[in-house]
């Protein structure tokens, strides 16, 4: 998916770290070297990216032989000094992302906790949204559904007015009063592609990836200050 010219950049990045901070790499503790590609993941990372395509996600919902209803969306990430994050996801009724249904913006801190052994680079990241959560029906059908699921303590829901949900109680996404939604992730950086996974028993990937299967759930292309709209294999 990637080309050897690409990881040899990751390692290019690595090697000028070391060079800034007047240190040979064979004489330091492993933690220093951890640290630098931290630092080298962040510093690539920082920008906008977007999903390639409209993702295909297992919902909770079963078919009648027991299988996983899809749903469909597309996100538009933003990485941000000081470890901020804006995220924007928009959930589609159909896989081309015709027919929108909701759209979910959040903000808040990335809390990065160390390397993940599902690939060579890749870190486990703890996703908070400690700063906004924020929802928009953009489809009637699904206003009218969160009028009824979630209308305690909100005004009433209405195509294209948006509501904060944040430190609120909200039923449809399980989140109880007073707490900040936060998911355990991991993240990968190959070139222009930014990958993301979670735990497997909770994001089966449904979009196949030579890198990071199973546990990667969506394709990212871009860097700053520009987004990339297509694959570069």
């Amino acid at each position: 998916m990637c080309k050897a010219s690409s990881v040899a950049a990751v390692a290019s990045a690595d090697n000028r770290s070391w060079r800034s901070h007047g240190a040979v790499p064979g004489n330091q503790p492993k933690a220093s070297a951890m640290e630098a590609d931290v630092a080298n993941v962040k510093q690539a990372m920082l920008g906008n990216w977007e999903s390639i395509a409209p993702e295909v996600r297992p919902s909770a919902a079963k078919n009648p032989d027991g299988s996983l209803k899809p749903f469909y969306l597309k996100r538009a990430f933003k990485y941000l000094q000081s470890d901020r994050f804006e995220l924007e996801i928009v959930n589609s009724a159909d896989p081309y992302g015709a027919v929108p249904l909701a759209r979910i913006r959040i903000g808040g801190h990335m809390l990065w906790q160390g390397p993940h052994p599902i690939a060579p680079g890749a870190q486990k990241v703890d996703f908070v949204a400690d700063e906004s959560y924020e929802v928009t029906p953009l489809a009637q059908g699904f206003a009218d559904i969160l009028n009824k699921v979630a209308s305690a303590g909100y005004a009433p829901w209405a195509v294209n007015s948006p509501q904060s949900i944040f430190g609120k109680a909200f039923a449809p996404f399980a989140l109880k009063e007073g707490t900040n939604f936060m998911e355990y992730d991991l993240v990968l950086l190959r070139g222009d592609l930014l990958f993301w996974g979670a735990a497997i028993s909770t994001a089966a990937a449904l979009i196949p990836s030579r890198i990071v299967r199973p546990t990667c759930r969506s394709r990212w292309s871009g860097s700053n200050p520009y987004i990339c709209e297509a694959i570069r294999s």
